[in-house]
């Protein structure tokens, strides 16, 4: 995905870039009065006096500076108050956009803006600006903490994205005068993460001009191939889309339904996109041209869709009621498919005026004048108490909330933006929108992270169903819950939506620092007995000052990542103290029979007070599926395949899910036994050590046994890192001809 820290060439001032095109001829923009007679046409509240100093003050502040078009640069941020006004946004907003430049490409900062402007200007206008003063460790990186930031800043005022997709389609509409290296990383930038953005708070507008501009420019020869065929479309169908047009209407008419009626082609881009995603060819597609009938109210929504079935046969599954269950972003309409004149399959979407302005403008439809005032007018926004538009922007702001590395973040915002929506239901009614192929454990995440944590079990239309099954539309989803949370790192596997793998890896981290953190204190506490030392009652302050960390849990973390060798912690703590080698030279842990096993396993039904131990049974090892078995008040580790738990059958009291922790499955050696029946010849068993030895593995003990003239066996005792591990070696000694069969000992 392309940097979003670096600014588009069309951006920044020319003075600072060497371009490669050629600069365009000087074209005229908005004069000072025509913007403010543009925003008093629509708020007879404006003030006047304040749009003329940021007028003013953007024209003064970026002086001689010029864009790659030739043209002044101030002629940007009036481009993009422009636009805005197309979308008949309040003065904060206009003014935002006028400055939005101002404090990262001139010598303006925001104490300066805030004193001349106001506060709510100046948070707007920082939300807006990039963070190219940023310093992080790659442009990924960068590009990422950006795009956190600015996610950040929508949340809390929505107007920071409009002034940035505003800006954003005026550089877009003058990409050709940018160095033509630099275009399809710009257009690519605009279509993962701009147009996505605008269609979830419903602008359909600014996300159709974004998408068709990046598309020209990404693949301008597909672009032309779709436009001439639309050209002969219109040659071949012009007259019967009229025509057809006029039908519709005069069959409303005939009902008394007073309607407004058009058609409308899709996009060069959504055309480009069916084609791919359907594997189809121009000629396939039956909806290239759909017919929009606007009427007056919601009631004449629905009797104009009964007319228009009366009249022409419906499509079976190509009808959608949007209004009584609005898509995420609030857009409202119905859909139907009708087998029309000779045959000819006629789409149709039936809204109302109002419905029409929020599906073309989303959120920018909801500014308006109301009580001597001009602005946001929430209580017309929202519907229903969860269907405020604003808050299709929380599932992404949760997100970026929850962090992660910069990869992992970014990925689950696309996922967020990019999906399709099925729509299902809670048992009280309440409706969860979720991408198509959604599992239980979105819903569940999409309900609440606290649900998602501490779901155990799924409940679909009445009936008990596997995590991993998809949900369809007007599905009825209970989640079970558990007392505690007990998040499985498999789950991420049973989700599709960013939100709930977000949480998930969230609550994994967690997990882990705790499993780290148990780990450190172990390791010191082992080390602080081998000198005759204890940790507690003591001063943890010269270890804090020495490593620079703030609490124990952080030391322990560290401790436990094998980022701090326990040795320099117990020498900060203890100075002068002598330590024994095998603090000093071993940086594995072992796990062994009988051993206590705090640091290596872990499970949600364990109690502190229980303390852990390894079978000597079974020799399980990480990787292998372990269970507890409670005894007193000691919990026996064993693998699942141990034939002593055939002893605790009907016993489900003693059993206890157990899993290795994040330190056994990566800074562990554990001992194993394996069994090779080999020919008894000379050089036989060197081969089978050496082939061990190449596989990494430690021989530890060898045992012969069952000597004959022809075969013996040799049991080798190893250490090895884990089972995938364990069974490469095996995989290793059956390679020599002269082994006959390898097979692993238990206990």
């Amino acid at each position: 995905m392309p940097s979003l820290t670096e600014k588009t060439q069309a951006e920044k001032p020319a003075s600072s870039q060497t371009s490669e095109a050629k600069p365009a001829p000087k074209r005229r923009f908005l004069r000072q009065m025509e913007l403010i007679d543009r925003v008093a046409a629509y708020d007879p509240t404006v003030d006047e006096a304040l749009l003329n100093r940021a007028y003013v003050y953007a024209m003064r502040m970026h002086g001689a500076q010029l864009r790659a078009s030739g043209d002044p640069y101030f002629a940007h941020p009036i481009e993009v108050a422009g636009i805005l006004t197309d979308y008949k946004l309040d003065s904060a907003a206009i003014v935002t956009a006028l400055l939005h430049d101002t404090i990262e490409d001139t010598p303006a900062t925001r104490e300066e803006i805030a004193s001349l402007f106001g506060e709510e200007i100046a948070q707007l206008v920082e939300g807006v600006t990039k963070l190219t003063r940023l310093e992080l460790k790659s442009e990924y990186t960068k590009q990422s903490e950006n795009l956190r930031k600015f996610i950040l800043a929508i949340s809390k005022d929505v107007r920071v994205l409009l002034v940035k997709l505003a800006d954003r389609l005026h550089n877009m509409r003058t990409l050709q005068y940018v160095p033509e290296h630099k275009r399809e990383r710009i257009s690519r930038e605009t279509l993962e993460v701009y147009a996505p953005l605008a269609r979830q708070i419903g602008c359909n507008r600014f996300a159709t001009e974004l998408e068709d501009l990046a598309f020209t420019f990404i693949n301008p020869r597909g672009r032309a191939a779709i436009l001439q065929r639309l050209a002969d479309l219109r040659d071949q169908k012009g007259a019967a889309v009229a025509d057809i047009a006029r039908d519709i209407q005069d069959t409303l008419s005939v009902a008394d339904i007073r309607a407004r009626v058009s058609g409308r082609e899709k996009s060069p881009y959504s055309i480009w996109r069916k084609l791919q995603r359907k594997s189809i060819g121009f000629s396939q597609l039956s909806d290239i041209v759909a017919f929009r009938v606007i009427v007056d109210s919601p009631d004449d929504c629905y009797l104009s869709l009964g007319v228009l079935h009366r009249k022409w046969p419906c499509v079976q599954d190509r009808f959608k009621d949007f209004i009584s269950t609005p898509k995420s972003n609030n857009y409202q309409s119905l859909h139907t498919t009708v087998i029309g004149h000779k045959g000819a399959r006629i789409e149709m979407q039936i809204r109302t005026e109002v419905m029409d302005r929020v599906a073309e403008e989303g959120l920018a439809a909801h500014w308006g004048y109301k009580n001597q005032s001009y602005g946001f007018d929430e209580a017309a926004a929202t519907q229903w108490a969860e269907r405020n538009p604003i808050a299709n922007l929380r599932a992404i702001v949760q997100i970026a909330e929850n962090g992660g590395d910069s990869e992992e973040w970014v990925e689950h915002a696309k996922l967020e933006m990019f999906l399709d929506q099925v729509f299902c239901f809670s048992p009280k009614g309440r409706l969860i929108s979720l991408p198509r192929g959604a599992m239980p454990l979105d819903f569940a995440y999409a309900v609440h992270t606290e649900v998602g944590d501490k779901a155990i079990g799924a409940v679909i239309n009445g009936e008990h169903k596997p995590l991993r099954t998809p949900l369809q539309n007007g599905d009825q989803v209970e989640i079970i819950t558990g007392v505690e949370a007990r998040v499985n790192p498999d789950w991420q596997s049973l989700t599709i939506t960013g939100r709930a793998r977000a949480a998930i890896r969230r609550s994994i981290r967690q997990t882990q620092r705790d499993d780290f953190i148990r780990l450190g204190r172990s390791a010191l506490e082992r080390g602080a007995a081998q000198v005759e030392k204890t940790l507690t009652d003591m001063s943890w302050r010269p270890a804090f000052e020495r490593f620079q960390v703030q609490s124990e849990d952080e030391l322990f973390e560290l401790c436990g990542r094998g980022k701090i060798a326990p040795a320099k912690v117990l020498e900060a703590l203890f100075p002068g103290l002598k330590l024994p080698a095998t603090l000093t030279t071993d940086s594995f842990s072992r796990i062994k029979d009988g051993e206590d096993a705090t640091a290596f396993v872990r499970g949600h039904a364990l109690r502190p007070q229980q303390k852990i131990v390894f079978s000597r049974c079974c020799t399980p090892v990480p990787g292998d599926r372990i269970v507890g078995i409670v005894e007193g008040a000691e919990v026996h580790v064993h693998s699942i395949e141990c034939e002593q738990l055939e002893a605790y059958e009907g016993r489900k009291e003693v059993w206890i899910d157990l899993q290795w922790t994040l330190n056994a499955e990566k800074n562990t050696v554990s001992p194993a036994r394996i069994r090779a029946n080999m020919r008894n010849k000379p050089g036989v068993l060197g081969q089978v050590c050496t082939l061990i030895g190449e596989a990494k593995g430690n021989i530890v003990n060898i045992r012969l046994s069952n000597q004959q003239v022809d075969f013996l066996d040799a049991e080798f005792e190893v250490e090895v890192l884990d089972a995938r591990h364990l069974t490469n070696i095996t995989a290793a000694i059956r390679t020599n001809p002269s082994v006959e069969g390898v097979e692993r000992i238990r206990g």
